[in-house]
């Protein structure tokens, strides 16, 4: 209970709190995309593993939702000394995190339940430049991140324009391309909703098990329904 009080901590802390007046953007949250799952978990092993952790799940649970062999997540998704039964551990000790980041980064085992899909997906594609952070990145979701812009060198460096509302407050307009990524937008939308599918499964494996149940209660009952309507006219038919 003590590790739950302190993940819901983190996962709540201010690093995360959302900016004023932006809009979040929808994104297709579909955890039967088994392909959209097992990409983005892919992702979250070489983009995000070594500063945030998930240690809510376990390498080998991953395997068998997502459908993954466990030579190739042994191969591809674990660090050396990991081995499979154990939990998504970040390496970054938590000194050196807050030596280099000012803070630790949160675990994101519950990010999704926290703060939604939508506030995720936003957040994942709305970094910039900004000499005067301490990373050389900001957040329009966001603002004075500690966390980089990790997803860089796939999107891009851009520049973020803001004006000024009636009440002289900053409001951000658009973004402007510095230097492009190896991917374009449409690309880049698909890799940061992979990643955000991922980190929804994640905040509750279970749905996997439900979605599965439900699918044989939905037949159990279509077969129950024929039944009881045949049972129904049985009693029914001398009664007029």
């Amino acid at each position: 209970m003590k590790n739950l009080f302190l993940l819901l901590t983190l996962v709540t802390m201010p690093a995360f709190a959302s900016g004023d007046g932006v809009h979040l953007d929808d994104v297709n949250i579909d955890l039967s995309d088994t392909e959209s799952l097992q990409k983005g978990a892919g992702l979250f092993v070489n983009y995000c593993l070594s500063c945030h952790s998930a240690a809510f799940v376990r390498y080998n649970r991953v395997a068998k939702d997502l459908q993954i062999p466990e030579k190739v997540v042994k191969d591809n998704m674990m660090f050396t000394t990991d081995r499979i039964g154990e939990l998504m551990i970040a390496t970054m000790l938590p000194k050196d995190a807050k030596k280099w980041f000012g803070t630790v980064p949160p675990d994101l085992s519950l990010i999704a339940r926290s703060r939604g899909p939508e506030w995720l997906y936003t957040y994942l594609r709305s970094f910039y430049l900004d000499d005067s952070s301490p990373s050389g990145w900001n957040n329009i979701l966001f603002d004075k991140v500690a966390m980089p812009h990790v997803l860089y060198k796939l999107q891009g460096a851009r520049h973020a324009v803001f004006k000024k509302d009636e009440n002289g407050i900053k409001v951000f307009e658009r973004f402007e391309m510095v230097k492009p990524g190896s991917l374009n937008k449409e690309e880049f939308d698909a890799v940061t909703r992979d990643l955000t599918n991922f980190l929804v499964y994640v905040g509750e494996p279970a749905q996997m098990v439900r979605y599965k149940l439900g699918v044989y209660v939905l037949v159990f009952l279509a077969i129950f329904l024929v039944f009881a309507y045949l049972l129904k006219k049985e009693y029914w038919k001398d009664v007029h």
